[in-house]
């Protein structure tokens, strides 16, 4: 304490700083954890001018990371402590502070205090100005800590903080963190449809060939977990027409379902190898998203290959029981996603089939045949002796 008393007797604040400091870099060279424990109480005591103790306070949440650490994480949540009465009035250092700290936790992957620590960062204070980019930052960081600790629903709380200031963000690096975070919180709590497009939106402007890859294979593993119907359909559609998704592990059985195929149990086990455990969850049903997924592609494709069917021969084909058969066909049915009617008298499902498309189809014909019969009868004309 002799060090400060005498510094607190310079007269000139210019000389002050310059003491402190130096008696500062003295105590981080040593690696001095009680001495620098005491320069911190010092700074925080009231009879120490702001103007002195901000200036100093920064210098010393700048000068932590020169620490090992476990004394850097030691000394900080100490200085965290002190200055939390006076919070108020060193909102940048304590920011500072957080971020190193964070950034240390990251490291040793404890991802939850990481998350902890970035979180008690004043982001909403009316005591200084923050530029969007520095809030969105933060924000994503949180999210993406979070996801790393399969807490989907506390990433989703501040990924919706950052969506406030997205539109004022002229980094395109911040944006795209943004998307990423957005189609995996989307992916986490299993609206695949969501995430498919997410994912398909980055495999097109990350910026290496391997991440868009990945990024495209994510789409088509989250477009084949999306419940049967017209959206999955036009999903599946963009995601095979897409000539890069030949390349991929999962082509395949993106392949079947997008030529509407049944799919084999063999296949189903293979695709299986590659979902992350929150896509194996269990449904209120007690199937898994992904046996639910394939259940609903291949009662759709059956409804190509048969006008009806009875429920006994479908759970067979679907590998489930006569009366799961019935439910799925109903529940599809109810929401519009699959044509029919359901005989529960016979123990039959009939399925609808649309002639728009065939109609279609002889009417481009028919038009190609009379285009070559006018055509025919104008070369005749023209030419009869090439008609014979």
């Amino acid at each position: 304490m002799a060090d400060f008393k005498s510094i607190d007797a310079q007269s000139d604040p210019k000389v002050k700083n310059e003491k402190y400091k130096e008696l500062l870099n003295g105590y981080v060279s040593k690696k001095s954890i009680p001495d620098l424990k005491k320069f911190v109480e010092h700074m925080v005591e009231e009879s120490t001018p702001l103007v002195i103790s901000r200036t100093l306070l920064q210098a010393f949440a700048v000068s932590l990371p020169q620490l090992p650490a476990d004394l850097h994480k030691e000394i900080a949540l100490f200085a965290l402590e002190k200055i939390q009465p006076r919070v108020v009035a060193f909102e940048e250092q304590v920011s500072v502070i957080r971020l190193d700290l964070a950034t240390k936790y990251e490291e040793e992957e404890d991802w939850r205090e990481a998350a902890r620590i970035l979180s008690a960062i004043p982001l909403d204070s009316s005591q200084r100005v923050l530029e969007p980019e520095y809030r969105v930052n933060i924000y994503l960081k949180i999210a993406e800590l979070n996801l790393e600790d399969d807490e989907s629903v506390n990433a989703e709380s501040y990924i919706n903080r950052a969506a406030e200031w997205i539109h004022q963000l002229k980094d395109q690096n911040l944006k795209m963190r943004y998307k990423i975070c957005f189609s995996r919180i989307m992916d986490f709590k299993r609206q695949f449809q969501k995430a498919a497009f997410g994912y398909y939106e980055l495999s097109q402007i990350v910026p290496t060939e391997s991440d868009r890859l990945e990024s495209l294979t994510l789409a088509t593993i989250c477009a084949i977990l999306t419940q049967a119907g017209p959206q999955r359909s036009r999903m599946l559609a963009t995601l095979y027409k897409d000539e890069r998704s030949a390349k991929l592990e999962v082509y395949p059985i993106l392949e079947k379902m997008y030529l509407e195929r049944i799919l084999r149990g063999s296949e189903v086990e293979k695709f299986k190898e590659k979902l992350k455990p929150h896509q194996m969850a269990i449904t209120s049903d007690g199937s898994t998203v992904l046996s639910r997924a394939v259940v609903e592609h291949n009662l759709l494709a059956a409804s190509r290959l048969y006008n009806n069917i009875t429920f006994h021969e479908l759970g067979a084909l679907l590998s489930i029981t006569a009366e799961m058969a019935e439910k799925v066909a109903s529940r599809m049915m109810v929401e519009e996603r699959l044509k029919g009617t359901i005989d529960q008298i016979e123990g039959m499902i009939l399925f609808e089939h649309s002639t728009e498309s065939l109609m279609q189809w002889d009417g481009r014909v028919g038009s190609v045949c009379n285009y070559l019969n006018n055509l025919i009868d104008v070369i005749s004309e023209k030419y009869p002796q090439l008609v014979k």
